[in-house]
């Protein structure tokens, strides 16, 4: 395997990172996303690439609270996985979290072996204070109702195990 480049996306990486999502929501990992809300977030992702450029995997760091962010859309192409791909992802968007003054990371993963052995530990129903919960569930933002354990979301969360860190 050659070499891998972990840099911030670009608008012409977007299309890659959807082509990268789908089967994910074919074999219903990963919700879906259309590719404008990817746009959107172009800023908010991480890509992989290997020596010749082909992107092999992505990850976006979602602010969700002053101290909080929660990391999201982490993919690593099949014939990449187990060559360190993951862990430089995780490892690229934990330093992003620090320089913006995050102090805890969010995840909500089928990987639960591989998150915690990056320091991740489950979560229970409270992670935040009423007031902080009180601003958060006014968010519009799926990801926010995923960490909040809201009823509305546990369909597309059956399985999920969420998760933290502190940084």
């Amino acid at each position: 395997m050659s070499e891998i480049t972990v840099r911030p996306a670009r608008t012409r990486d977007v299309r890659g990172i959807q082509a990268m999502l789908e089967p994910f929501v074919q074999r219903r990992i990963l919700l879906g996303k259309d590719l404008v809300v990817l746009y959107e977030a172009t800023q908010q992702f991480l890509v992989a690439e290997d020596g010749e450029g082909n992107l092999i995997g992505c990850g976006a760091l979602h602010v969700m609270w002053e101290d909080l962010g929660e990391i999201r859309t982490l993919i690593v192409v099949d014939e990449w996985l187990h060559h360190g791909v993951g862990r430089a992802l995780v490892e690229a968007l934990e330093n992003q979290a620090r320089t913006l003054g995050l102090t805890r990371l969010f995840c909500l993963t089928f990987e639960v072996d591989f998150f915690t052995r990056r320091g991740f530990s489950p979560i229970g129903e409270q992670v935040v204070d009423p007031d902080v919960y009180s601003q958060l569930i006014r968010s519009p933002d799926e990801g926010v109702a995923e960490f909040l354990d809201l009823a509305h979301v546990k369909p597309n969360t059956l399985g999920n195990t969420r998760m933290i860190k502190n940084l």
